[in-house]
């Protein structure tokens, strides 16, 4: 397990390696423009890492059982936030979503923290009701309704991408468990029409839908953004164009050191950097369902493969979105992109997965 646990950290700090070198080359003219300061991202970003790390080490190195009695604090730490960032005066608004604090030069999102929040609830609680959570009304409703209240209240921010993901990561942790499929099928069936009006009553999400059926549409409107994307892609060949020699961050490609980071690296790194990227998200994921067969108890499986669900989900949802497999969602690759509290929370997270790793070679 000792190798596992090496190889895990070895792959998240060639990962947060690639994003500082990204960053810096997606973004550093459009910095030096609109801020005048072309390492203005890359500087921020170096404070987030180094607060994630902090948080990394922490949670490695806390009790794991300690770490579990805090789950229901933890929980309700982020329903608060969650509510809290909902208030004008106290929440950021830009771009008519609330979705952060400011802090200092820190921009904090709870939903990135309600992630973790809700992986450690919920695998507490399955651990605790046992055999009972195949029960409707003693297992699957009581989980429904916490995940409702975090689902709830990051929709009102609004932030469907965050949802759909929270959402995700239940089902899966819920399956495992052993709840019936049966239960799951009309919980699916049951959140269709809210997912439809969802999707195609608010216009710009429904712009978007169209957008991902056929950008060519309206390719100097919604369709833009995913057009530039497929032009960096395939502008990068097999090798890339060159580390620091992309076209389209030269102010064609919105969100090219944040959500599109994956297509810069297409384009400069070209098949064989963005192959490489794939590879080390498929070897996480390989190395923390490996910790997740190994863990001693039933919290630590869960929480392990929470975690490995949510980096797993979030990269694949992000590189879909980029080579137009998938509708756009918002959502940052994980480790790599300029984002701030997800960066911090995904390190905050693989610290958890270390920690159950280093049980399981402390009781090997």
């Amino acid at each position: 397990m000792r190798t596992v646990r090496g190889s895990i950290f070895s792959v998240v700090i060639i990962l947060v390696a690639i994003g500082i070198v990204m960053i810096y080359s997606a973004s550093a003219i459009y910095a030096h423009s609109a801020m005048g300061d072309s390492l203005y991202f890359l500087k921020r970003h170096l404070i987030y890492l180094s607060l994630g790390l902090i948080l990394m080490l922490i949670t490695m190195s806390i009790d794991i059982n300690k770490l579990r009695k805090l789950s229901k604090p933890i929980m309700i730490l982020s329903v608060l936030l969650l509510l809290f960032v909902l208030i004008p005066h106290i929440g950021r608004e830009t771009a008519g979503a609330r979705r952060w604090f400011k802090v200092g030069p820190v921009n904090f999102q709870p939903s990135e923290f309600a992630k973790v929040a809700f992986i450690l609830y919920l695998a507490d609680f399955i651990a605790r009701k046992g055999p009972l959570v195949r029960s409707f009304l003693r297992g699957f409703l009581p989980a429904m309704m916490a995940l409702g209240v975090v689902v709830g209240l990051v929709l009102m921010e609004p932030d469907l991408g965050t949802a759909v993901t929270i959402s995700l990561i239940a089902v899966i942790l819920l399956f495992v468990s052993g709840v019936r499929v049966s239960h799951i099928a009309a919980f699916f069936l049951a959140s269709l029409p809210a997912l439809y009006v969802l999707l195609f009553s608010v216009p710009y999400r429904r712009k978007r839908i169209m957008a991902f059926i056929n950008p060519w549409a309206d390719k100097k409107g919604t369709g833009f953004q995913i057009i530039q994307s497929f032009v960096a892609l395939g502008s990068g060949g097999l090798f890339g164009v060159g580390l620091g020699q992309s076209k389209q961050k030269l102010f064609y490609l919105p969100a090219s050191h944040t959500d599109f980071i994956f297509s810069i690296i297409g384009e400069e790194l070209g098949f064989a950097g963005s192959a490489a990227v794939v590879v080390l998200f498929g070897i996480f994921v390989w190395l923390g369902i490996k910790i997740a067969f190994k863990a001693m108890g039933t919290f630590e499986q869960l929480v392990s493969l929470g975690i490995v669900s949510l980096i797993g989900l979030e990269a694949i949802i992000n590189i879909g979105v980029t080579a137009g497999a998938l509708p756009t969602k918002g959502l940052p690759l994980p480790f790599i992109s300029y984002g701030g509290s997800g960066l911090i929370f995904h390190l905050m997270a693989v610290g958890i997965l270390l920690n159950v790793a280093k049980v399981c070679e402390t009781y090997r």
